[in-house]
């Protein structure tokens, strides 16, 4: 009786039964050679004895589709088609809590490796990762345009009504309430929205050549196109200001 010639060589790349065209070979290599290509990479994966504990104590795992674990072994594996889908999704599920990377007994960091597949979806301008960061523009305006950090005053309805779906429920006098258990943290509450000027054209060149800025641009045009506007805008203020302060040196 003959049997049938058959073979394990994948030449179907993507989900059989989807309608979605297959993505080719050399994009699915040219994402993972940008995730493992990170100088971050071999310290957030030593190898992995399935064992599970980081699922185990993963907060996310509890209510999401999502494993640490999993992540791990996609990566560890080199499992280019997995590690793709797990991008589409997946990852957006994880807390970045650390608590995997604090039981891992290999040493693994799943939440800096999903860190590291963000950052990469990102940069390839992922359908996935515009959907998660679309709710959060103005929260992105705030901290690019400058160049600061978030206080704690400024999760309420008023400044960041876009912010959680429980945001819109915050109605509390803050400011008395605080008086009465004092925190270090609470000392950026006022100083969180007077940003130096310097400071923030110092930052506005660290976006540009990080590629923060380039990367802004292929997730949200339009937030890319305000805040360059008013980065041109505070340039354009440190200018008048050194040229005030050269001519006032020039009358003494």
């Amino acid at each position: 009786m003959a049997h049938a010639t058959t073979t394990r060589v994948q030449d179907h790349i993507g989900d059989p039964v989807s309608e979605s065209p297959p993505l080719a070979r050399a994009k699915l290599e040219e994402i993972f050679k940008d995730i493992q290509s990170d100088l971050r990479y071999d310290h957030e994966l030593n190898g992995c004895l399935n064992c599970g504990i980081c699922t185990a104590t993963c907060p996310a795992a509890h209510y999401y589709d999502f494993s640490p674990r999993e992540i791990v072994q996609l990566l560890w594996t080199e499992n280019l088609e997995g590690i793709y889908d797990a991008m589409q999704e997946k990852i957006w599920a994880c807390a970045q809590c650390y608590t995997c990377a604090a039981r891992c007994p290999f040493g693994n960091s799943p939440g800096g490796l999903v860190m590291l597949m963000r950052e990469t979806a990102i940069k390839h301008q992922m359908e996935s990762a515009k959907n998660v960061l679309r709710p959060f523009s103005r929260v992105m305006l705030k901290l690019i345009s400058t160049g600061n950090q978030l206080a704690p005053d400024m999760i309420t309805r008023d400044h960041f009504p876009d912010w959680g779906p429980s945001v819109s429920k915050i109605d509390a006098p803050l400011k008395i309430l605080r008086k009465a258990i004092p925190m270090p943290t609470l000392n950026t509450t006022a100083t969180a929205w007077e940003v130096n000027l310097k400071t923030s054209i110092e930052l506005y060149t660290i976006w540009e050549e990080t590629g923060v800025l380039k990367q802004l641009e292929g997730i949200d045009e339009n937030l890319f196109d305000v805040i360059t506007d008013i980065m041109d805008e505070k340039r354009e203020y440190w200018k008048d200001f050194l040229a005030d302060q050269e001519d006032e040196e020039d009358d003494d």
